[in-house]
């Protein structure tokens, strides 16, 4: 066992843990499926992570293919710091490790802060989040989508405009939430944009994803779009 393990595994709580496993849905059926939890909250995690910064990318890789979410969300907080001083690299073994990203907390809190600012530079390189927006894999699906916050936040708008028509009649839920999350971002840099994607694809569009994208225009617009 890793030594970051040891202080992770001190922090144990059975009864966090068993509310974690509860929000996290890892019941049979579920998104979050047989994850297991230790019971650890996340400012706890962060301080950890912060601790062991440095951390070996073998050990990283190790600790991301932990069975305990915990310790694959602490992972996920070291390879965000490291991407700076080793871009190349802690891109690539995200992306070969992105199944072991398997949660929506995990996704959120590293996709646009690895691939998404890794593409932004070279949007000849963008075709991995179109490949990761047709996977079977949810969590793939959803790096796709929450990657282009980074393009967003720098006014660069074609491909979440591209991959949210690909993900417009997903099956879950969770992508519909993460479409609709990053078509709001948009519209808070181009709302022209956000109104002519939702006059376009409004009858297939989910309910989710709509009150979503919608969430931040202006209250006539938004229950007219609700009425539609």
């Amino acid at each position: 066992m890793l030594e970051i393990q040891k202080e992770l595994r001190k922090l144990e709580s059975k009864e966090k843990a068993m509310h974690s496993k509860r929000f996290f849905k890892t019941g049979k059926g579920e998104y979050g499926e047989g994850d297991k939890f230790l019971g650890i909250v996340v400012p706890e995690q962060r301080k950890i992570a912060k601790k062991h910064k440095e951390l070996p990318l073998k050990d990283l890789i190790k600790l991301l293919h932990s069975p305990y979410h915990e310790e694959r969300l602490t992972a996920i907080f070291i390879l965000v710091h490291q991407y700076k001083n080793n871009p190349d690299e802690i891109y690539k073994l995200y992306l070969a490790n992105a199944k072991q990203i398997n949660n929506w907390d995990l996704v959120d809190s590293s996709a646009h802060k690895i691939v998404g600012r890794h593409l932004l530079p070279h949007p000849e390189k963008r075709q991995i989040l179109y490949k990761l927006a047709e996977s079977p894999d949810l969590w793939e699906r959803r790096i796709s989508i929450i990657s282009c916050f980074a393009f967003i936040d720098q006014k660069d708008l074609k491909d979440t405009i591209a991959i949210s028509e690909i993900l417009l009649q997903d099956h879950h839920d969770l992508i519909h939430k993460a479409v609709g999350w990053m078509l709001r971002e948009l519209g808070k840099v181009d709302q022209e944009l956000l109104e002519k994607f939702l006059q376009k694809h409004l009858p297939k569009m989910p309910r989710t994803m709509l009150r979503y994208a919608i969430e931040k225009l202006p209250e006539k617009k938004r229950q007219s779009y609700l009425k539609k």
